[in-house]
Order: structure tokens, then sequence, then C-alpha cells
């Protein structure tokens, strides 16, 4: 069963634009289904973590809205940081999920239990994903990927429950 769930940000929670205003800051724009997704990552007992190769303040924002319990910017080797991360929490692999869209993320991705990727994604990473999601970077791939693993796992829809007080099905 799937524990921890990491996402890259730039091109899986946003479109993988880089957006500057006249004072030269960077903005990201992320999307509302996403942070739903990770309200019923959290409903079903699933940590998060955010491993980014880039430094954003509005990433920090966002992961603090969200309550997500690990945030790693600036992380260069992303493979060498999960593998020590996960080593020192005790995480196996069958525990660890990875949402991710380009080249740098498949040496991550190798060391966990399942893929997902958004529709966008590079083709060796689409190649490598256990499920391709069908929701571009930024436009609700985080959402898909945390369904595909509680539909996997069998957590939907007591999940959905717990984050939205909606009961599915008969």
């Amino acid at each position: 069963m799937i524990r921890l769930l990491v996402l890259d940000v730039d091109g899986t929670m946003t479109d993988g634009g880089v957006y500057y205003d006249a004072n030269g800051n960077e903005l990201k724009k992320f999307a509302i289904k996403d942070g739903a997704g990770i309200v019923l990552a959290h409903a079903a007992g699933m940590q998060v973590m955010i491993c980014t190769g880039r430094e954003c303040e509005a990433v920090r924002r966002r992961a603090a809205e969200l309550k997500v319990e690990y945030l790693y910017q600036d992380v260069h080797h992303k493979a060498a940081f999960l593998r020590d991360f996960m080593a020192k929490q005790g995480y196996g692999k069958e525990e660890v999920a990875y949402c991710g869209d380009d080249l740098n993320d498949l040496a991550a991705m190798a060391l966990c239990g399942f893929v997902a990727c958004p529709a966008d994604a590079a083709p060796e990473v689409a190649a490598r994903a256990d499920c391709r999601l069908p929701q571009k970077g930024g436009e609700g791939a985080v959402r898909g990927a945390v369904e595909a693993i509680l539909r996997r796992d069998g957590r939907w829809a007591a999940a959905v429950e717990a984050a939205f007080g909606v009961r599915l099905g008969g």
C-alpha cells in the first residue's frame, strides 16, 4: 500500500511554464483539482512530498496551504535524495509512488513501487509509468495520480468520504 506520494512540480503540478512579473518574481499556476487530490491523499493516510529542482516561493506557499508534509526544493539529484530519504524514514519501494513528467525524474521513479505521469510527459517517462494519466501537467494530473493509487489500493471511496463527506456507490 502506498504511504508516500512524491511529486515533481514543473510539468506535473504546473503546466511547466515559467512566468515572471514586472519585478522579476516567479509565478506558477496550480490546479485546484490537484489540491483536492492532495486532500484525498491525506484523508487516505498518505504523506506527500514535493521534490523539485527549482526554488520558488510560490511552491513554498502552495505546499503550506495544502499541508504537504515534505517540501524539498533545489534538489538536483532526485534519485540520490529520495534513496536517502526513504532509507532514513523506513519507506520500502512498494510504499512510495512518484508522479513526474521529464527525464530528470526517471532515476527517482525507478526507486518507487508505483509511477504515474501526466499525459504530456516525455515519451521515456510515459514508457516507464505504471499509469499514464489523461490529464496534462498543471491540469489535474496530481488529482488523477491520487485517484489511480487509491482505486488500485481499494481506498478511493473511504478517502472521498473522509475528505469531503460524500458516500460513493450504493
